[in-house]
């Protein structure tokens, strides 16, 4: 009887422990190398073009009532597109982003926002922290276009595909009364 009072100790002690590591293992993947919570959450967007996935994983900052674009987000001053590590573009087929080649990989997505034309940066070096920018690495720069107004202004960052039709789509970066976008296509063999 004791025996079998010792085992169930034991294993409900070792559930009790496994739950602990999962939960600690789930909270990682919002936190930094030092298991501090970020305040901007993890995000995904992600499409299919030639039945093949393009994802794009970034981190998702607040408004908190600042001024974004043209205050916390200077113009003309390449921007992380993002918070925390480095928003990561990932193709596996080749794509074309407005008029840049994007060869199938894995790459760092930046953007220079401008009152009047924002560029977005597709650059090669990954892995890095959000503000580490190594302007040499870029694969390239595109023109973005303006999109619609949104109606109310948006509290949290977003990065979305759109308008998606067959082989093509619209990549937009929406946030505050901002929302930019650039067409994106399976790329032409």
């Amino acid at each position: 009887m004791l025996q079998k009072k010792l085992l169930c100790t034991i294993a409900s002690l070792l559930l009790g422990s496994l739950a602990t590591l999962s939960l600690q293992a789930q909270e990682a993947n919002a936190s930094n190398d030092y298991g501090k919570k970020l305040p901007s959450p993890p995000a995904k967007a992600h499409v299919e073009l030639n039945g093949k996935l393009v994802t794009i994983d970034y981190n998702t900052p607040f408004m908190k009532g600042r001024k974004i674009f043209g205050g916390l987000v200077p113009y003309n001053e390449v921007w992380r597109t993002g918070a925390n590590p480095a928003t990561t573009l990932k193709t596996e087929t080749a794509i074309m982003i407005g008029d840049l080649k994007v060869p199938a990989g894995t790459y760092t997505i930046y953007s220079l926002p401008s009152e009047t034309q924002w560029k977005l940066i597709v650059n090669k070096q990954t892995g890095q922290w959000g503000t580490v920018y190594n302007e040499p690495q870029d694969l390239g720069r595109t023109d973005m276009q303006k999109g619609p107004t949104p109606a109310a202004p948006v509290e949290q960052f977003a990065i979305k595909f759109e308008n998606t039709h067959g082989n093509k789509t619209e990549l937009h970066l929406i946030w505050e009364n901002t929302d930019v976008f650039v067409p994106v296509s399976a790329a032409s063999k």
